[in-house]
């Protein structure tokens, strides 16, 4: 009896391809059976897990011993008078530079450091000031609007809680934490983009969601290091651990660091 012969294939009509990324026909991929039309996972294999053992008490110390080091007086780089500006500056900062941010603010500080000055200003000539900035009219609302929250409700002083704070208007998690750290010297670490890059790179603190590495952060640094935690981290991610290429050779900790793909050779003049 002759060999069957295959069944002839069809091809689309029109000449149509299968769309990128999906199954064209239902088959088997890896001993899975995958339908027609249904999106392909990148790669299909088993998924392992790679987080690694977390950092003894000891190496912490010793971690933030050398950025305090480093760094012994730690500062802000956003410019500010006042816990009011300084609130201010900080709902400016979202998505900008502190540097842009601060070439806006030192004019307006210098005739709107209070709330209630900042009322007497107005929305126009406030975003008339921050229209460097990116989202300035929307900052403006925010801060026309959180100014007067103050003003109403606080006295026209900034609150000293987190929660009072993050119902103002532009002020979220971050910004609460910043204000609470730096102006009224409460131990909280902010994470931002720097500081969540470092805290997963080093890593100290594995975690998909800034929340999480702020509340690891603040559960495993030592209480001697943690009020001034949040400068030392983000300094250190801005300027050499940093998001393209971190500057391992002149990195005070890279015995400690447990990154895979560290530079071997320091950057060369204008890259």
């Amino acid at each position: 009896m002759p060999a069957r012969k295959p069944p002839p294939v069809t091809k689309p009509a029109g000449g149509e391809k299968a769309a990128p990324g999906r199954a064209a026909k239902g088959r088997t991929i890896q001993n899975k059976t995958v339908k027609a039309g249904a999106r392909l996972a990148k790669p299909l294999v088993a998924r392992i897990d790679t987080t690694p053992e977390p950092v003894d008490p000891a190496t912490l110390a010793t971690i933030f011993s050398r950025l305090r080091d480093a760094n012994p007086e730690p500062r802000a780089e956003l410019h500010y008078i006042n816990a009011y500006t300084l609130l201010v500056a900080v709902v400016l900062s979202a998505q900008a530079t502190d540097k842009g941010v601060n070439i806006a603010t030192t004019p307006l500080f210098a005739i709107a450091d209070t709330p209630q000055k900042m009322l007497d200003l107005g929305e126009e000539r406030v975003r008339h000031a921050i229209r460097t900035i990116g989202l300035f009219n929307t900052k403006a609302k925010n801060v026309i609007a959180l100014s007067r929250i103050l003003v109403e409700r606080h006295g026209g002083v900034v609150p000293r809680t987190a929660e009072e704070l993050e119902v103002l208007p532009g002020v979220g998690a971050k910004t609460a934490s910043v204000v609470l750290n730096v102006a009224f010297g409460v131990p909280r670490i902010a994470v931002d983009t720097h500081i969540f890059r470092v805290a997963n790179r080093i890593p100290l603190v594995v975690a998909a969601t800034t929340d999480k590495v702020q509340a690891g952060l603040e559960r495993i640094v030592p209480e001697p290091f943690l009020l001034n935690a949040h400068h030392w981290l983000i300094l250190f991610g801005r300027y050499v651990c940093k998001a393209r290429r971190p500057e391992c050779p002149r990195c005070p900790i890279a015995d400690l660091c447990r990154y895979p793909s560290k530079t071997v050779t320091p950057l060369s003049a204008g890259a």
